[in-house]
């Protein structure tokens, strides 16, 4: 599976929200088609079936990205130190 940039996840993941908000808020069919769209993108990033597996699964690669990012930066300033 390739991985969704971040920056990509977490504004699918805002779009998802702010469509869910605005959906329990004052449902339309507009709303219910902007929430059902967002949740099959979220789907289809995070490559699951449902929105609850989505949404674990996309918190679980922001994680991975942030821990990732914080291993990278360590692995420089350790290399930067040691030159």
């Amino acid at each position: 599976m390739l991985l969704p940039a971040e920056k990509e996840l977490r504004a699918v993941l805002a779009r998802f929200a702010d469509a869910r908000f605005r959906h329990d808020l004052q449902p339309t069919g507009h709303s219910s088609r902007e929430l059902e769209d967002t949740s099959y993108t979220l789907c289809v990033m995070t490559g699951t079936q449902t929105v609850d597996e989505a949404l674990a699964a996309a918190d679980a690669l922001l994680e991975r990205m942030t821990a990732d990012r914080g291993a990278a930066t360590t692995t420089r300033a350790t290399q930067t130190l040691a030159a």
